[in-house]
């Protein structure tokens, strides 16, 4: 990894950002070396930030960055020697208060609101890049938000079909069990990627239909594969035990020929992972259930080592909220929300070429990693050494004179209070198909 490559990168960056780049581009390099800063304003303060504060909300009302333009940019640092694996997930920014900030929803988060887990906020979802070399990073190639017109499930099949178009290598996309049923197989059904799927423990599936007799309508569907019900189970087509480092002894089972009701022309692979014998007692973890899409099977002993490389999306949730700030900011406006946001992926992407240029600069109470083996907090907390030696290429600010200000006497009008958008299912009429 050289220097040359990470301040080509940076100057790419700044050519996509277009209006407002300098601005921008100072600000991103603002949250790369600010720990943690108590309020958005407070980024200003940072030495490499040459405007004022102001500048902060200013410069997200009037970028327009080439979206397009930086997600081929992002794709093209992906090593093309390598399986590509890819992990999607959904997140949700909260604004519980934000009653002037317009297409909030609910959404699944960690504070209670009304006594469930939701909160009040705009949803955004994210497909990332996961080395497999190991480590928790997690390198987005989409994040976007989920609008009220937009379900999880559409907007991360729209962003599968995206990226797909721009790699040639036939990749793996691993998925959480809100994206582990029908109706996201059939919306991803034509795009040329593998697919793995985390399925709920209390599904039903079904099996291949029998032979054809001859004889009435044939048959679409098997017996009933209930998940939860071992008495409903086939025998399975191959079984193994395998000793894991962490885990202790798991075994694991793989179906074939299973299918989701309403989607019987899909069929998968199901695999089944549990924790067998005296390791079953240490923690009661529930057994894991995948759904394969994927052309060439893998063997058996690999699914479960590939599956966990979708935690590392979880990972880079925590990450971009706490160390990159991203829900720090308390916006008036979605356009701002989405501009910012934009600016996660472009922030992971510089920590993930300079891993190799720092060394470990931990604090007094952590343990030091040798270099190369650093995660993104580890390389955040050292890359301010890196943004010296590169420099930025934005430009100094220009002296202008002050504003005259509000004018005396002209009446301030009050920001629209914007409603929560629900999202209903609407159940669809008698006779047509309905996806589970």
């Amino acid at each position: 990894m050289s220097i040359e490559r990470i301040k080509r990168f940076r100057q790419d960056i700044y050519q996509s950002l277009d209006k407002a780049r300098d601005a921008v581009f100072e600000l991103m390099d603002a949250v790369l070396l600010s720990r943690s800063p108590s309020s958005f304003a407070e980024l200003s303060l940072s030495p490499v930030f040459r405007r004022q504060w102001s500048s902060l909300y200013e410069c997200l009302s009037d970028s327009r960055p080439q979206h397009r333009q930086q997600r081929e940019l992002l794709i093209k640092q992906i090593p093309k020697d390598s399986r590509i694996l890819l992990g999607g997930d959904h997140t949700a920014w909260g604004r519980l208060e934000a009653e002037t900030l317009k297409d909030r929803s609910y959404e699944h988060g960690a504070k209670v609101l009304s006594g469930k887990p939701i909160t009040l906020g705009h949803g955004y979802s994210t497909i990332a890049w996961i080395p497999e070399e190991g480590g928790s990073w997690a390198l987005p190639l989409c994040h976007q938000r989920i609008t009220s017109f937009e379900n999880p499930l559409s907007k991360a099949a729209f962003q599968l079909q995206q990226i797909c178009l721009s790699l040639k290598p036939h990749p793996m996309s691993l998925w959480d069990s809100e994206y582990g049923c029908g109706k996201f197989l059939q919306q991803t059904a034509a795009i040329a990627a593998d697919k793995i799927l985390r399925l709920r423990p209390n599904l039903s599936l079904r099996t291949a239909p029998p032979v054809y007799t001859g004889k009435g309508r044939p048959r679409k569907h098997g017996d009933k594969f209930k998940l939860s019900d071992p008495q409903t189970w086939s025998s399975p087509i191959e079984a193994i035990e395998v000793d894991d480092q962490r885990w202790g002894k798991i075994e694991v089972k793989r179906w074939q020929r299973l299918h989701f009701l309403n989607t019987a022309e899909i069929e998968m692979e199901v695999i089944l992972i549990q924790r067998v014998g005296q390791a079953a007692g240490v923690n009661q973890a529930k057994p894991i259930w995948l759904a394969c899409v994927i052309k060439q099977p893998l063997p058996l002993q690999d699914y479960w080592p590939l599956y966990q490389k979708r935690f590392c999306v979880d990972h880079w949730n925590r990450f971009a909220k706490q160390r990159l700030h991203w829900t720090l900011p308390q916006f008036s406006s979605t356009e701002q929300c989405e501009r910012w946001s934009h600016l996660m992926p472009l922030l992971t992407w510089q920590l993930w070429l300079a891993r190799e240029l720092v060394e470990d600069n931990p604090l007094p109470w952590h343990k030091s990693h040798p270099s190369g083996y650093l995660s993104p907090g580890r390389v955040a907390q050292s890359i301010a050494g890196v943004l010296a030696v590169i420099g930025s290429p934005a430009r100094p600010p220009k002296p202008r004179g002050k504003s005259s200000g509000w004018p005396t006497g002209r009446k301030r009008t009050p920001q629209i209070r914007y409603p929560v958008v629900k999202k209903r299912f609407v159940p669809k009429k008698k006779g047509q198909n309905n996806t589970s």
